[in-house]
């Protein structure tokens, strides 16, 4: 069929013609968002899931629900930043937050207040007032500018919650990828997200990360169990699969026969993106308007090039060659979780010696531990990759320290 007509979006991040599973998450935020309004508490959310599950899209699909409801958002992708960057990034997008709000001509004394205590945080990293031009703002002396992310990001949420109740709205902080903050920065964040919870300010955040971020979050402070929803999303069920298929092509006057459904099922795993990347792919392989089981077929080949070739490469290009080995390790013994200690004899060495490499590798966000001693892959069907690319287990050799003379 006509590649030009092709209705599939397989982009990071990119949403698909339907959004399909993700009801009960949909749910969820809009009453966030109502309660707040109410001025009643209601738990903020972080979804977790595997890549390619869809949490970027679903963000998506929370930022234009806010929109439409008038909140400000705070769109943020969380990178390994140091505190200043950080701060930097912050800035930007608060001011941008407050200008939302309101046009500046109609600013009350909450926002104008808070467009000081914004001017306050950027001080020590933005002494001649770029970040803050438009906001005509001088610093609000002892607010946001103790140069203590915990305290000056505290006194910031407070101050933009102000300003949004005055005028009858709310700010929604989005974060993907946040398991990427250091901990003393998601420290900070749920601390200053806590005060305005008792405060009952009509600000919230809603988190995407991979599944080591509810441990992470109740590792930084220990009522974060209580402040947050830990939603986790997977692959989807086999009716909402076949419609994130058949849909699109129906719009576009195709249909996929059921044993080709249930083949792009098997093969996908019903994971969102990758059912993106096959109906992209069998899409100018079919004949005509009804595609077939042998069209699928003859589409897994081209499908599984290009994962390998950007999704999944991508991901290992980041390793060292121990790490890759610690992985090939993982995936010859199967894609259910892994005991660190059986890896380990693999590579024949010991726990203690893989410790490293295994930290690494989740550190980069290949792998996660989904309970005590276990270890699995953040990526879905990374283990079928890793035993295409890398076809033999090479461990490279224990380096010795040298003795001290």
């Amino acid at each position: 069929m006509d590649a030009l007509s092709n209705p599939y979006t397989p982009n990071a991040g990119a949403t698909p013609p339907v959004v399909v599973g993700r009801e009960n998450q949909l749910q969820s935020f809009e009453l966030l968002l109502a309660r707040l309004e109410r001025g009643r508490a209601e738990q903020s959310m972080i979804i977790t899931g595997l890549r390619g599950v869809g949490k970027t899209v679903l963000l998506q699909q929370f930022l234009r629900k806010a929109l439409g409801r008038g909140w400000a958002v705070i769109d943020i992708e969380v990178s390994k930043h140091d505190d200043d960057q950080f701060r930097r990034q912050l800035a930007y997008e608060f001011r941008a937050a407050l200008l939302a709000l309101s046009p500046k001509a109609r600013w009350g004394d909450r926002a104008r207040r808070a467009a000081r205590v914004i001017r306050s945080f950027t001080l020590s990293i933005d002494p001649e007032g770029r970040i803050t031009a438009g906001l005509d703002a001088t610093a609000e002396e002892g607010a946001g500018d103790t140069g203590d992310l915990t305290i000056d990001l505290t006194h910031l949420l407070i101050a933009l919650g102000e300003a949004a109740r005055e005028h009858s709205t709310g700010v929604v902080l989005l974060f993907d990828e946040i398991q990427f903050l250091h901990r003393a920065q998601l420290e900070s964040v749920v601390a200053a997200l806590h005060k305005t919870v008792q405060r009952q300010l009509p600000i919230t955040l809603v988190g995407a990360g991979l599944p080591q971020i509810a441990e992470l979050a109740g590792e930084a402070k220990s009522y974060a169990e209580r402040l947050f929803k830990f939603p986790a999303i997977g692959v989807l069920t086999e009716a909402d699969a076949a419609t994130a298929l058949q849909a699109p092509a129906h719009e576009e006057g195709a249909v996929f026969d059921d044993d080709a459904l249930a083949l792009a099922s098997s093969i996908t795993g019903r994971y969102p993106y990758f059912i993106q990347e096959l109906g992209y792919a069998v899409w100018p392989i079919a004949d005509d308007s009804r595609i077939r089981r042998r069209d699928v077929a003859a589409a897994q080949p081209l499908y599984e090039d290009k994962l390998d070739g950007s999704f999944f490469r991508v991901r290992l290009d980041r390793t060292t060659d121990l790490e890759q080995a610690y992985l090939r390790a993982m995936a010859q013994l199967g894609s259910a979780p892994q005991l660190a200690g059986d890896v380990a004899r693999l590579l024949d060495r010991t726990s203690q010696q893989c410790a490293p490499t295994r930290s690494g590798l989740i550190e980069k966000g290949l792998l996660y531990t989904p309970s005590h001693g276990y270890a699995a892959f953040t990526v879905p069907q990374f283990d079928q990759f890793i035993l295409r690319s890398v076809p033999d287990l090479i461990v490279p050799p224990v380096r010795r320290r040298r003795r001290s003379s």
